[in-house]
């Protein structure tokens, strides 16, 4: 029997490609999960990496084999995908591996409107009959197999999803009425390159200066992982350069977003979630909004001071998407840059919330460094990882080096959160898909922040 144990992770696919992942587990993963979802059709979108449209085809073989058609929607964003997902109400699947380097690959993948699928809401089922699958020797859909199909197959249609995605970001946020902007965007390579000219190329006033639209699936230039500030490099000098109002720097499939301001300077991801929750409060008085843990503690004093409820979560997107559908929540925010909207179908989408600050900057005759400091209150470390070998033992050091002190409190919501009396905190958890620890440090000043992000890490790391 095939073991995908180390492919599947928390909540999607994602593997080297082609030693742990491959087209034949592809189409075996898609005849699983047209199994486990039902339904009359998936719709399976692509990145631009090399080994992307390969296996594309090969899951939606595998879905086919069930009976159930295909729309294959080509080269999309992670975002688009949720779009055709909602739009069509048809469960979903989007290979991509996001922020990871070249070699790797993997699957997104959600039930019909967007909902999504973790270990215990249907991805350890597709697991565990893609490898009996894989261990019979009958192919997926063959007579005699596991998973085995009397009925026709299904039937694979093309269809193009970019240009009804568009539309629909552009009637959620009106960008028409704004001020003429300079927006730097750096697609690093990625699906941004495919999006971004479709949404803010089509007769606004705005001025779109790019960096890295080619999609190139070897990411020639840097990684398109905007989280580490030495990605954001590049982008930082072009806004300077330029004299452009904003920067914004894409992940490699397009459903995260980074904001710089006309400095060169990033804004806080925490900070961008205050700044579109206080645009959705506007809108909707009093309602839910979503942060996870690690956000600022400013996003849940601003969401309060606007009359809104702030509901805090774990990490991570199957969480804040559940979180939502129970509160009813407008908006969510997570530290890394995932912005999730009720009216997206509770999906995370980079696009639309960058869309919100360009609105506000468009009807503001501030700078953005000036209306982002009204959103950042505290100085934050970031996430910083450290590998360890031994994660539990670590975070049992830590728990006991804080436990106990005067004013201190804990908490194990995800991994461990500790407040201090002087109004700073961390958060300690394990990653889900690699050896780390990561640790987020939150303080009312730099120097406060650093002193106690070093005392910890010494800790983690001994």
């Amino acid at each position: 029997m095939a073991d995908l144990a180390s492919i599947f992770k928390a909540y999607d696919v994602r593997g080297v490609i082609p030693d742990t992942f491959n087209a034949d587990i592809a189409r075996a993963i898609g005849a699983a999960f047209a199994r486990v979802v039902g339904g009359d059709a998936v719709v399976v979108a692509h990145d631009m990496r090399p080994s992307s449209p390969e296996l594309a085809t090969a899951f939606g073989e595998g879905v086919t084999s069930q009976g159930l058609d295909v729309v294959f929607a080509g080269l999309g964003s992670t975002d688009l995908l949720y779009y055709g997902s909602g739009h069509l109400d048809l469960p979903g699947a989007m290979f991509t591996a996001s922020h990871n380097p070249a070699e790797y690959n993997g699957i997104k993948m959600c039930r019909a409107g967007a909902a999504p699928i973790s270990g215990d809401t249907g991805l350890d089922e597709i697991r565990h009959l893609a490898e009996e699958s894989m261990a019979a020797p009958e192919a997926p859909g063959e007579a005699g197999g596991p998973l085995a199909h009397d009925g026709p197959a299904g039937t694979v249609t093309r269809r193009d999803l970019l240009p009804g995605y568009a539309d629909y970001l552009r009637e959620l946020v009106d960008l028409s009425g704004i001020r003429p902007l300079r927006v730097a965007v750096d697609a690093g390579n990625g699906m941004g390159g495919h999006t971004v000219p479709a949404v803010l190329d089509k007769g606004l006033p705005l001025e779109v200066v790019p960096l890295y639209f080619e999609l190139d699936g070897t990411f020639p230039n840097h990684p398109a992982n905007p989280l580490d500030p030495d990605n954001l490099v590049d982008l930082q000098a072009k806004v300077r350069e330029t004299g452009a109002d904003i920067g914004l720097a894409f992940d490699g499939d397009a459903d995260r977003c980074f904001v710089v301001d006309e400095n060169g300077d990033a804004v806080p991801p925490s900070a961008i979630t205050a700044l579109v929750a206080a645009q959705e409060l506007e809108r909707e008085p009093g309602a839910t909004v979503i942060h996870n843990l690690i956000t600022s503690k400013a996003v849940a004093e601003i969401v309060r001071e606007k009359g809104g409820e702030p509901v805090r979560t774990r990490v991570g997107h199957s969480f804040i998407k559940a979180t939502m559908a129970e509160t009813g929540a407008i908006f969510g925010g997570e530290h890394s840059a995932h912005y999730y909207f009720r009216d997206f179908w509770r999906a995370d989408t980079g696009m639309l919330a960058a869309m919100h600050v360009l609105r506000v900057l468009g009807t503001d005759d501030r700078p953005l460094s000036r209306i982002a400091e009204a959103y950042s209150r505290y100085a934050g470390s970031g996430e910083v990882n450290s590998e360890v070998a031994d994660a539990p033992g670590r975070m049992a050091a830590v728990r006991e080096a804080f436990e106990g002190r005067d004013g201190v409190t804990v908490d194990e919501l995800d991994g461990l959160t500790v407040s201090l009396s002087d109004g700073a905190w961390f958060n300690v958890r394990a990653s889900n898909t690699e050896p780390l620890l990561r640790l987020n440090v939150e303080a009312p000043d730099e120097a406060s922040m650093a002193a106690l992000r070093d005392e910890v890490l010494a800790i983690v790391r001994a």
